[in-house]
This record gives structure tokens, sequence and C-alpha cells, in this order.
């Protein structure tokens, strides 16, 4: 398996092991809830049923955006190649290495620092369409493009 393989298997599993994480605590809090139905009555009860309501809405939304990342994540063509920074592509820049797909957390591969970034963040729009040799500088940090993967 190549280095860039391994990167995205890595990212896949960890989107799924949220979307997997979230889908338990979902399920969790249902059933807390069920079982509190059964057995307590009065504004208590009220306000422990709305508190678990509120907290599934919010867990609800955050597996409602890893869907979302996991369904663009599979759309990216990550097997194509280009002499120019593309939606897919691995640069390194510096001494670390920038996958533009979706806004993932660090991972570090091989020893190597790994950044899943979003092709609509300010890092992305500046390696999007350059090649090899680019340089230029974001938040007082100067970046050259060494490889694209």
């Amino acid at each position: 398996m190549t280095f860039k393989e391994q990167i995205v298997t890595q990212y896949e599993q960890r989107i799924q092991d949220k979307i997997d994480a979230f889908q338990d605590m979902i399920s969790a809090l249902s059933e807390d809830s069920k079982n509190d139905a059964k057995g307590s009555a009065g504004d208590k009860h009220e306000t422990a049923l709305s508190m678990m309501h509120i907290e599934q809405e919010k867990l609800n939304y955050k597996l409602k955006e890893y869907l979302n990342d996991s369904q663009q994540f599979s759309k990216i063509d990550f097997t194509k190649t280009s002499n120019k920074v593309v939606s897919g592509s691995l640069v390194q820049a510096n001494a670390n290495y920038f996958l533009i797909s979706v806004a993932l957390p660090k991972i570090t591969i091989q020893g190597q620092t790994v950044y899943g970034i979003s092709p609509q963040s300010p890092l992305a729009q500046e390696l999007i369409g350059h090649e090899v040799g680019h340089s230029f500088k974001i938040n007082n940090v100067a970046y050259l493009i060494n490889e694209i993967v």
C-alpha cells in the first residue's frame, strides 16, 4: 500500500469510527429516554427528558456532518495524478503533508504529519492549481510546494 493509500484508508476509518460512535451515543440516549419515561413523573422528569432531547439533537447534527464528510470523501478520486494540485492531491509543503479532501484531524503515518484540508480552506485555495516549486505565505508562514502525489 502506498503512503497516500495508507492516509486515505486511515481517514476513511476515522470517519467511519466517528459515525459509529455518534450512532451508538444516539441509540443509548434513545434507550435512556425510554427507560426514564417508564419510571418517572413530574417536573424533574420533564427537565431530564428535555435535556436528553437537546443532547440527542446535538449528536444528530454531528452525525449528519460526519455522514456528509463521508459522502464527500468517497466521491474524491484519490488515484488521479496531476502535476498541479487538485482535489484528492496529497501535497507536501514544507515538512507537512496536506490531503485536499475534507477538513479532517491531523494524523501521523510513517512518522509524517498529515492534515486533511477542505478545498475551501485558505491553505487549499493557495495550493490548488499550482505546481511543485510554488511558494506563498499564509499567516506569516512561508510555504513551498515540494511534492504532489
